[in-house]
């Protein structure tokens, strides 16, 4: 399932239509390049939660249109469990238990089930929930510095991808944005907030369990 596009773009695919361990080097991360900040936050973080936002902008020759942001939490566990929930503007959660993935929306109460398998290799879920060899599925260079982080280029090295390429800003250590450009042109700008690293967590809690009544698909 190489067009996986990371969380954000879920109800597309649907219907309607992705510090704690290291604090004593943080000060020496803080001015790092991006790629040394991103391949220690890589080997370092086996497990994660936060916060997002999300905005989809779109071209129209001159003219950009920036939608209206989404928001909610993620929670992960290398390699490939995660329970990505938006909370508005509507309720959508994203759940892979290392397995299959589980797409589940509230106001339809329908799941879609797909296996999860390569899914994450080449797409940008990789960057948070996949393994830690990520120079297989990417090529990465440095991005230069905007917006007060260290910017990360990442290309897919597969030709079947959503994503053209993915850009990671990096600042202390830790992923604080990321920009996903696809071939139409359209960018889709995530923000992280909150990022705890290595916190403690039972696997347990990536078990999907299907709401009363939903309609499941298998895909």
């Amino acid at each position: 399932m190489t067009d996986l596009r990371f969380a954000g773009l879920a109800r597309n695919w649907l219907a309607r239509s992705a510090g704690i361990a290291l604090l004593a080097v943080l000060p020496a991360l803080a001015d790092a390049a991006a790629l040394e900040q991103f391949k220690s936050f890589v080997a370092s973080t086996k497990s994660a939660r936060g916060e997002f936002t999300q905005r989809q902008v779109s071209t129209n020759g001159d003219k950009a249109r920036v939608s209206n942001p989404a928001s909610g939490t993620f929670i992960f566990a290398r390699p490939g469990k995660f329970i990505w929930t938006y909370k508005q503007p509507y309720e959508q959660v994203l759940q892979a238990d290392g397995q299959k993935l589980y797409i589940y929306d509230r106001d339809l109460n329908q799941v879609t089930v797909r296996k999860l398998g390569s899914a994450l290799g080449s797409s940008p879920a990789a960057i948070l929930f996949g393994s830690n060899d990520l120079e297989k599925n990417f090529t990465l260079k440095e991005g230069g510095a905007k917006d007060g982080l260290e910017w990360l280029e990442a290309t897919p090295k597969a030709k079947d991808t959503t994503f053209d390429k993915i850009g990671i800003g990096m600042r202390n250590g830790v992923p604080e944005a990321m920009e996903l450009r696809d071939s139409f042109g359209q960018v889709s700008l995530l923000t992280f907030t909150k990022f705890q690293k290595n916190p403690p967590m039972k696997l347990s809690q990536f078990r999907f369990v299907a709401p009363k009544g939903a309609d499941v698909f298998q895909n």
